[in-house]
């Protein structure tokens, strides 16, 4: 029974964390939130367990409640590239796979130990349609992390070579280039850690 009550008690810890999260960008009625509750199942990750495989559709999307999970694509070399990393209050999600119903590209995994709550995919459009609150949040959230995000990475890219981009990743994400290993921020930043290592070097001189 103890337990039970521990795990419900954290379940309704993270569903306060997920509602804080959305209710940063547009409060949601009281009716919208427990219809959006009946969507969510809390789930823990080992350091390194797949969230969301590459080659598979999924049902859900995610919020990181603790922990640090990855998108990454692998080329037909082996070699891993990192589009994205997801921290603590945001939405790991194969959207395009889910929104076109066709096999993921990337796989989402986690970096450290995680515990997620996954959303189902189906509910949560349907639940969308039905609420105005929802359709808002929905709205200012892509319009910060996939509009305009995309737009600045897209520049760093063109623009910007490896050391600079390394600075700018650092100075924007100076908390989350302190958690990850190295080789991570190298594949993230489209080098080899080697190049990496040179780069830091350079900037401490």
């Amino acid at each position: 029974m103890k337990m039970l009550t521990s795990l419900a008690n954290h379940k309704q810890q993270a569903l306060s964390q997920l509602k804080t999260a959305i209710e940063a960008y547009q409060p949601l009625s009281q009716s919208t939130w427990l219809a959006m509750q009946q969507l969510c199942s809390l789930a823990r990750l080992d350091k390194n367990q797949t969230l969301y495989p590459v080659g598979t559709i999924p049902k859900s999307f995610a919020f990181v409640v603790s922990g640090l999970v990855r998108v990454f694509i692998t080329d037909e070399k082996g070699s891993e590239y990192n589009k994205h990393f997801f921290t603590e209050a945001m939405f790991p999600g194969a959207m395009t796979s889910l929104l076109t119903q066709t096999p993921s590209l990337y796989c989402y995994q986690a970096i450290e130990q995680s515990v997620v709550i996954e959303i189902d995919f189906k509910g949560y459009r349907e639940l969308l349609l039905q609420a105005d609150d929802l359709k808002l949040f929905h709205i200012y959230y892509l319009e910060k992390n996939w509009l305009l995000a995309k737009d600045a990475r897209e520049v760093e890219i063109v623009q910007q070579d490896a050391s600079e981009r390394y600075a700018q990743f650092v100075e924007n994400n100076n908390a989350l280039a302190q958690r990850l290993p190295q080789y991570h921020i190298a594949s993230h930043l489209g080098i080899t850690p080697t190049q990496l290592s040179r780069i830091r070097k350079k900037l401490l001189v």
